[in-house]
């Protein structure tokens, strides 16, 4: 076992002592700090129902749709406006000024438009996440060297061709960082549009454990939230880092 895994697994055991002890003493009511063996039987109840598993799946559905379009438009709206100085002077600053804005303020107007419906929700997460896509794909292609591109053209490349192998490789150290900060938007942004309305996901179950006054259950569903997004971060987007890092020279070689 590595340093590292010994003290994250050091940390947490302290934390789960301290949970335990915290809950022995009685300080707060199970109602409002659940034991650790509570929410231990609230998870293994929810997966044998196969409750969990079907908002799991629901949820897993709904991000890859609504982030997989937030990417494609990302990334066409960073190239448009980092090679347009109209784009640039226009729109450029609006999107700066709108990604200060929670992305739960969208569900309003996503409600308005498309109802109670399964458009509302994706609306919130393109809303939410599509803006750090494109801002870091700007960045990226702003802060690259002309001169990939003048090589590129110089070697016969154009169009579709000079973009996959020239522009968007030497944007990506830019782009993982958006997308990764994309994807934390467009995970918190569904769980908020799953939580407002009664709609299959891990953010109706949040709200059910909350109508339900069980906090076993509250507390295993913002387990089960926060372990997908550490999933998620450790095996997507952390291994890309790292691949990225070794192909720019910007770390040893593992």
């Amino acid at each position: 076992m590595t340093k590292r895994a010994a003290r994250q697994v050091l940390f947490y055991a302290v934390l789960l002592g301290l949970w335990i002890l915290i809950a022995r003493l009685k300080i707060w009511p199970p109602y409002i700090l659940p034991t650790p063996k509570g929410v231990w039987e609230a998870l293994a109840a929810g997966f044998a129902d196969h409750s969990f598993w079907i908002a799991i799946e629901v949820s897993m559905r709904r991000i890859a749709i609504g982030y997989g379009i937030s990417v494609l438009l990302g990334v066409v709206l960073g190239l448009a406006i980092a090679g347009s100085k109209f784009l640039e002077d226009t729109l450029g600053g609006l999107l700066v000024s709108l990604q200060s804005l929670p992305s739960i303020c969208w569900l309003p107007l996503a409600v308005l438009w498309f109802g109670l419906t399964e458009k509302a929700i994706l609306f919130v997460v393109i809303m939410g996440s599509v803006l750090s896509v494109t801002i870091a794909m700007e960045t990226g292609r702003q802060q690259m060297p002309r001169i990939y591109a003048m090589a590129g053209r110089n070697l016969g490349a154009r169009g579709l061709k000079l973009f996959l192998y020239v522009l968007l490789p030497a944007s990506l150290p830019y782009l993982v960082s958006g997308l990764k900060q994309g994807w934390a938007f467009a995970w918190r942004s569904l769980i908020s549009g799953e939580m407002i309305f009664v709609s299959l996901g891990l953010g109706q179950l949040l709200m059910l454990g909350r109508d339900l006054n069980d906090m076993s259950q509250v507390v295993a569903v913002m387990l089960l939230i926060i372990a997908i997004g550490y999933l998620v971060d450790g095996l997507l987007f952390r291994t890309l880092e790292r691949r990225l890092q070794e192909k720019w020279g910007l770390s040893p070689a593992a």
